[in-house]
């Protein structure tokens, strides 16, 4: 691995070298929001690299925003659900969030919009003329995105190798990274990597349900495989997911807990990053008033800005009457609730540029709901965080937060407007988040190489190698009882207690002879 990534390096300062021909790339993108901007941001990096690339991209999906007003580099394939379906998946999405802003997010809730896209998955494999088309393009390699398993399904269908990107924490999927239990957490225990005996009892069982669960999410796409996949050539997903030649992970060294990871993976995080801009004109302004006291960004991400959640706005308009510092607040002046009545020092906008006021020096704190690639962009500019998680990955990337000690984390339950000032005038006030938030970003600015180029590099790698199967351990294709030496166990068990049965023998046997010969002698 060493060698190679020194030959990937030498490929980055020696112009021309190591770099494969043009290759022609899929991207597929069927949701929106996060996700779908970090499949856009990939597909730029690769076609300003070279690389031919073709987006599928799914319209009128209603968290998609702004995608068909910008002109794209690369090429765009569109498709459009039926309309009754279109308006279904809306209405379940829409009843999510809010059952999610509602602080009543269930496992259920979330399964059954899984079981909506697995619907919308059959939809698409039924367009005869868009598989046809993607076919004939006959494109090298296929990157899909793990938050929707159709994607798998497309690139299994379509017969090309995939690499996939994992947009949100480690272990929200199982694609067979070494797990273990003593110090790597279990996605959603909430736990560090220092965990107590009590802990990693409890890491231990949490194990048991992900399972279940990951079972129950894989089981929404089943009607999907049985109709567009022949008996007998029906993939299984668990298996589908270790077939990528590469997973790039969508966060960093200096987010993440150290752990095992394997050859073919990938951190990635801070490709949404671009250079810094000064911020326009209306937002300085804003700023400046609040002089030396600085001011904070609050951005709970494009899904939340699109409903309204009165008491949730109410108490968080509240804390921030409390702070010295200006606030500027990403969300829509049309959806604001007339009966209340915004702070002096808070500034409401329908659009932001985050990263650019992130790299503000006036920045004191980052509201953030906990979406990676936010994070990514606060860690980047060494900026605390006060984190109000919704769904998702979201706890569990604020935990992470919380761990490191460059932030603290606020339940939707718990929120009321004197606990939220409190918290934010902690990470304010006490330096010790902001030295942490500054470390993180030294940590994640260090790498030898960008986000960008490990991206570019990796891929050109195993498009001239013809795959990744040299990256790949055994223990991807092993059944598990062979990769956890079961078989052996069991073998040696057998093999012992048979030994302890055939030395009792024995020994009676012995024990038998020994008392008749002393008989024989009395007598």
């Amino acid at each position: 691995m060493a060698g190679q990534r020194a030959l990937l390096l030498a490929g980055f300062l020696l112009p021309g070298f190591l770099l494969s021909e043009a290759a022609k790339i899929l991207t597929l993108s069927l949701v929106g929001g996060s996700h779908h901007l970090l499949l856009d941001r990939v597909s730029q990096i690769l076609q300003d690299h070279g690389h031919n690339v073709t987006m599928l991209h799914q319209r009128g999906n209603s968290f998609i925003s702004d995608f068909t007003e910008k002109e794209k580099s690369y090429q765009v394939i569109s498709w459009l659900p039926p309309e009754d379906y279109n308006k279904g998946l809306k209405e379940n999405f829409d009843f999510f969030i809010k059952e999610a802003l509602g602080d009543r997010y269930t496992f259920g809730k979330f399964l059954s919009f899984m079981e909506q896209l697995g619907l919308q998955c059959s939809h698409f494999l039924r367009r005869k003329d868009i598989m046809d088309t993607l076919k004939n393009e006959n494109f090298d390699l296929v990157i899909v995105e793990n938050f929707d398993y159709c994607p798998f399904l497309v690139a299994e269908k379509l017969g090309k190798p995939f690499v996939s990107i994992l947009s949100s924490s480690f272990g929200a999927i199982d694609f067979g990274l070494p797990n273990p239990l003593s110090y790597v957490p279990v996605f959603h225990s909430l736990l560090s990597d220092h965990m107590d005996f009590w802990d990693r009892v409890k890491n231990f069982l949490m194990f048991f349900d992900f399972s279940i669960r990951q079972r129950q999410i894989q089981s929404a796409y089943d009607n999907t495989i049985k109709e567009h996949f022949p008996e007998g050539s029906r993939p299984v997903l668990s298996h589908l997911l270790k077939k990528a030649e590469l997973w790039f992970v969508n966060s960093d060294f200096a987010l993440e807990f150290a752990r095992p990871l394997l050859p073919n993976t990938v951190y990635v995080g801070g490709l949404m990053a671009r250079p810094v801009k000064p911020v326009p004109q209306e937002f300085e302004n804003f700023i400046t008033k609040f002089g030396d006291s600085g001011f904070v960004l609050v951005a709970l991400g494009s899904m939340v800005s699109n409903f309204q959640a009165q008491e949730l706005l109410r108490e968080m308009n509240s804390a921030f009457a409390h702070l010295s510092q200006g606030v500027i607040w990403r969300y829509k002046p049309s959806h604001w609730p007339e009966d209340i009545r915004l702070s002096a020092n808070v500034k409401i906008v329908d659009w932001l540029p985050q990263s650019d006021l992130l790299a503000h020096p006036c920045i004191r704190l980052f509201v953030t709901h906990g979406g990676m690639n936010s994070i990514m962009e606060a860690i980047q500019h060494g900026v605390p965080m006060v984190g109000i998680p919704l769904f998702g990955d979201q706890p569990e990337n604020l935990n992470h937060v919380e761990a490191k000690k460059f932030g603290v984390s606020i339940q939707l339950k718990q929120i009321n407007a004197e606990t939220l000032a409190l918290k934010m005038k902690e990470v304010i006030e006490d330096k010790r988040y902001k030295s942490a938030a500054v470390a993180a970003s030294i940590i994640r600015r260090s790498h030898p190489l960008t986000p960008a180029q490990r991206l570019v590099g990796w891929i050109d790698h195993i498009l001239q190698t013809g795959g990744a199967a040299h990256l790949k351990p055994r223990a991807l294709q092993q059944p598990w009882h062979e990769q956890y030496l079961l078989d052996v166990v069991l073998f040696l068990l057998v093999v012992t207690l048979g030994t302890l049965w055939l030395c009792g023998k024995l020994l009676g046997m012995v024990a038998r002879w020994v008392c008749g010969s002393r008989k024989l002698k009395k007598a």
